[in-house]
């Protein structure tokens, strides 16, 4: 659970950037904490080039807040691991990605 809550706060960190991140397309690469089945290397730059809007991840668009905001404290918002996990994989499924916790979680 600890583990979980350092993800959800670089998660909070890069997604409280993200307004800087939008003059500059943010980040070519991010490390994500992913606890106990290892961090998540998330390539930003190669996500962009296959998403033309944002918000298709960034649901609330890059100025409104981090996701952890409301993901994992209100309850009408799925926890975050559910969300990124819901996001990502029906995303992948769809465009061929990755989709075994291996494939993403690297030890």
């Amino acid at each position: 659970m600890k583990k979980m809550m350092v993800l959800f706060a670089i998660v909070a960190f890069v997604a409280g950037t993200a307004a800087f991140a939008v003059a500059n397309n943010g980040p070519a690469s991010v490390s994500l904490d992913g606890g106990k089945m290892g961090n998540v290397a998330f390539d930003h730059a190669g996500h962009q080039g296959k998403v033309a809007d944002c918000t298709a991840c960034h649901h609330k668009g890059t100025d409104a807040g981090t996701c952890t905001s409301c993901h994992g404290v209100d309850a009408a918002a799925p926890k975050a691991k559910k969300a990124f996990h819901d996001q990502c994989k029906g995303c992948h499924k769809k465009e061929g990605g990755p989709t075994k916790c291996k494939e993403c979680h690297v030890k």
